[in-house]
């Protein structure tokens, strides 16, 4: 089977809710990345073939096909078109596993793969709550076929972390202390300059200005999520502003382009699980995903697994015996944010970059998703 390389890939710093990006619109967040991937490689830009995009509640602006948006406003060709995929959290995952396949199909040649999200202005579930004029409280409850299977059950993320931290016996104590590490984690890899490879300063923002400096003490005083919960806010991931991309070529076009390829696509797949819990597809995800590829966790180098929320990567860890100083080294989205749409493409940057930075092999990405799926892709770095 032909295979499908990276030869780049970059992100935005995550702006905070109502920071530094707050006021960009996600055209030109979208843009910026896009204009930086097309300058800084050899491909001219009428040579590529689209553009996929992830975006999620893709309204206001982010409506209208946001990929093909994005690729106008930075002033591209034209005849280049885009597509926009919502698969939820993994939105962006999934515009990198369409674009590897575009190309392992030998449809296509050079493909942009990434996303963009800007929270501040249209916060989480907004297309889920916009249908609400109209008469549609939610997607669900007014399906008889749902309601049948599924009851009246809650579908919602934070409902399912919670039956998560009580199916797992996850303590409040001891998600606070996953979450100050990904702070501490987060903030070490700011120092020590690792994510200096992988961000463009973008409308004046040069670093990440999610992470906190935080303790045990500060978050036992937050307040619950739910009245008789467990989770607060300080062990989920925050709203961010960012996007991101990669560049995803053949073997074709590395030797008419004269490119040098970082990474190949080694394992892409998706799976599902319960859509009530529907934050634990990643356990049955990487197990599918391992089976598929003929690999160990222990032939895995270092996993990405995005921090929806606490329990999510702590069950992860548990079910799949994982090592935690191997996972989400540079912290997650408790500490870097998780800017939906673009959170797929971000994961994949860093990964990549950290592979890089360590000389190692193989990395594992994977991340809950609405409707009880989760996509798992296995990078293997080649330089």
């Amino acid at each position: 089977m032909a295979e499908a390389y990276i030869v780049d890939a970059l992100r935005t710093p995550t702006g905070k809710r109502k920071g530094a990006l707050a006021h960009v619109h996600g055209a030109d967040l979208g843009a910026h990345v896009l204009q930086t991937l097309v300058a800084r490689n050899k491909i001219p830009a009428q040579d590529y073939d689209d553009v996929v995009f992830g975006c999620v509640d893709a309204i206001g602006p982010l409506a209208g096909n946001i990929a093909r948006t994005a690729w106008l406003a930075a002033g591209l060709p034209l005849h280049v078109p885009g597509v926009t995929i919502d698969r939820q959290c993994g939105s962006s995952q999934q515009a990198l596993h369409f674009a590897a396949q575009a190309v392992m199909s030998g449809t296509q040649d050079v493909v942009v793969a990434g996303g963009v999200q800007t929270m501040t202005q249209i916060p989480i579930s907004s297309a889920m709550l916009a249908g609400r004029p109209l008469g549609f409280d939610d997607p669900f409850s007014g399906s008889t076929g749902w309601r049948a299977r599924f009851g009246d059950e809650p579908v919602s993320q934070f409902h399912a972390a919670e039956l998560i931290a009580r199916q797992w016996n996850v303590s409040r104590e001891a998600m606070e202390a996953f979450a100050l590490e990904s702070h501490l984690r987060a903030r070490r890899a700011q120092n020590e300059g690792r994510f200096a490879r992988e961000l463009v300063e973008s409308f004046g923002l040069a670093a990440d200005e999610t992470v906190r400096d935080t303790s045990l003490e500060q978050m036992a005083k937050l307040e619950t999520l739910l009245p008789d919960g467990r989770l607060t806010a300080g062990v989920s991931s925050q709203t961010g502003d960012a996007a991101a991309a990669l560049l995803v070529v053949s073997e074709a076009a590395l030797k008419h382009y004269g490119l040098k390829p970082r990474a190949r696509i080694h394992h892409m797949s998706v799976y599902a699980d319960d859509p009530i819990h529907m934050l634990t597809a990643p356990i049955p995800a990487t197990r599918q995903a391992l089976r598929k590829a003929g690999m160990r966790m222990d032939d895995i180098d270092l996993v990405e697994i995005n921090e929806a929320f606490a329990p999510v990567v702590l069950a992860w860890l548990a079910e799949t015996g994982y090592a935690h100083d191997r996972t989400n080294v540079n912290g997650g989205a408790i500490a870097l944010a998780h800017p939906l749409g673009a959170t797929g493409a971000k994961l994949a940057t860093t990964l990549l970059h950290e592979l890089e930075r360590r000389n190692a092999r193989y990395g594992l990405q994977t991340m809950c998703e609405g409707g009880g799926v989760a996509n798992v892709t296995i990078l293997e770095r080649l330089s």
